[in-house]
């Protein structure tokens, strides 16, 4: 289930991507062959890093001129899809093949652009604990994946051909939805070329800056999935999380949030079970509760009907102890209309990944 609703959320972002108005359109293709390194993260995958990856990353982007209003709050950003293709040359990490949906945001007159992506991969060597034991990065064949690219670009040097070069961090982790799940990070250098499309390119358009004003708005958000404990094989269980808060706008682009969640993570009620079984010296009773209750504050930037949001939490009501009571969360949402959004979302322990959450809430 968790990978058709990922691959909704990408069609649904692509979508968005995709549709402007006007008849004028700039499109940019790009190949980037790229090889790095794994950074060292969390020494439970040492034994993984023995080879330096490599691979090849494909894009495909359209400019944007302004003829919505969002685009010129952030510098006219590029919208597209990317795809990369990796090969750690480590037979225990295998390869690994992603589709991602990305912004390209841009600095220094257009000449620095940082790209920010995700999307879903696929593992050719997850774990498997009779032929594929010593991968504990990796639990699943499906992965949730991120990678921001800082990158050196200018285009139509020759003609139609440019040339970008950088640096790259790609991330691959399936958060807990089934153990293990180290992830692992590759920092790469990468160089390529460009390909522009179109021609007679319009002027950017700018418009008169409009303030916004909202009153405070209530929230309630529904979101659920599923995951595993870090014992491998003790089975993967599904959570539900109820979240209300109020938010209100700062500025264009910012909301600032405060609320409450209240978790109920059934993984919790088998990790308690065998904790108090296996474990006596913890003094972990059996019937302790396993629902949490949390309060935090965010932020969210608002980017047309897309939105990321970053959130950070302190667990009040907490009889188990589960990577301490701090937590953070990161999510991305779409509206659809002025109430109504679906929401994808990271809820982690600082790097210490919990859940892939999924949800729908109303904003009032």
């Amino acid at each position: 289930m968790s990978l058709r609703v990922c691959l909704l959320l990408l069609l649904l972002i692509a979508s968005d991507c995709f549709s402007q108005k006007g008849k004028q359109q700039q499109y940019v293709f790009e190949a980037s062959p790229f090889q790095g390194s794994i950074i060292l993260h969390n020494t439970d995958i040492s034994h993984l890093i023995s080879e330096h990856p490599n691979g090849l990353i494909l894009g495909y982007s359209r400019k944007t001129y302004g003829f919505e209003d969002w685009q010129q709050r952030y510098n006219y950003p590029d919208l597209g899809a990317s795809f990369i293709y990796q090969d750690t040359h480590n037979p225990t990490l295998g390869k690994t093949y992603g589709l991602f949906a990305h912004f390209n945001f841009y600095f220094l007159k257009r000449n620095l652009q940082l790209r920010m992506a995700n999307g879903i991969a696929y593992a050719t060597a997850p774990y498997d604990r009779v032929d594929n034991f010593r991968n504990n990065a990796y639990g699943s064949k499906f992965l949730s994946t991120t990678y921001l690219m800082l990158n050196y670009q200018k285009e139509r040097i020759f003609k139609r051909l440019g040339v970008k070069a950088g640096i790259s961090i790609i991330h691959y982790s399936n958060a807990n939805v089934r153990a293990p799940n180290t992830s692992t990070n590759t920092l790469a250098f990468n160089a390529g070329l460009v390909y522009s499309i179109g021609t007679d390119e319009p002027d950017y358009i700018k418009r008169e800056k409009v303030k916004i004003i909202e009153p405070v708005k209530y929230n309630i958000v529904l979101r659920g999935g599923i995951n595993e404990s870090d014992n491998i094989g003790s089975g993967q269980y599904p959570f539900y999380i109820i979240s209300g808060y109020v938010d209100k706008r700062v500025g264009r682009r910012s909301a600032l949030q405060v609320g409450t969640d209240i978790f109920f993570s059934n993984f919790l009620k088998e990790l308690i079970e065998y904790q108090s079984i296996a474990f006596p010296e913890n003094e972990v009773s059996a019937d302790t509760d396993y629902k949490r209750v949390g309060l935090f504050v965010g932020h969210e930037l608002f980017i047309n009907k897309l939105s990321i949001t970053t959130q950070l939490g302190y667990y009040v009501y907490y009889p188990f102890d589960f990577e301490g009571k701090l937590y953070n969360r990161v999510g991305l949402k779409r509206y659809f209309g002025n109430k109504w959004f679906g929401e994808i979302s990271l809820k982690s322990h600082a790097a210490a990944a919990e859940a892939v959450e999924f949800g729908v809430g109303l904003r009032l």
